[in-house]
């Protein structure tokens, strides 16, 4: 197998294979995740009864921290499974950035990292400005 890393580690075609195997990856681990959460949750209420769409009842919020999404997916609950599934898709394009952010530093590019590093704090603000503790 090739290596995906070549001796000079900042040739930008390293960096932009690294981070297309991070996306791919994580994609296809978040899809693969989901799935088996979905089909678990078809396995444990298949039996439930037909809601009735006439009124609506909503559900309670559950699943809303890291914390409550591990506790779930360790009970083997099927939408903490699903939630990890959707935690791992959020996280695979804020990892692009941060790799990104790290290519721009081995690459010395003062203008990019200036602008990688603004996109990257905006989003941890953005997810994390509102957090539950």
């Amino acid at each position: 197998m090739k290596k995906i890393l070549s001796k000079s580690f900042n040739a930008d075609q390293d960096i932009e294979k690294l981070i297309g195997y991070l996306l791919r990856y994580g994609v296809i681990t978040a899809s693969l995740i989901v799935f088996i959460g979905g089909i678990i949750y078809l396995h444990q209420y298949q039996h439930s009864s037909i809601p009735a769409y006439h009124t609506f009842v909503g559900e309670q919020a559950g699943f809303t921290t890291i914390s409550q999404i591990m506790s779930g997916v360790g009970s083997f609950n099927a939408k903490g499974i699903i939630q990890l599934g959707v935690l791992i898709l959020i996280a695979t394009p804020i990892l692009r950035i941060f790799f990104s952010l790290i290519g721009f530093i081995l690459e010395k590019d003062r203008l990019y990292i200036l602008i990688t590093f603004v996109v990257l704090s905006v989003m941890m603000f953005s997810i994390f400005g509102g957090l539950k503790v």
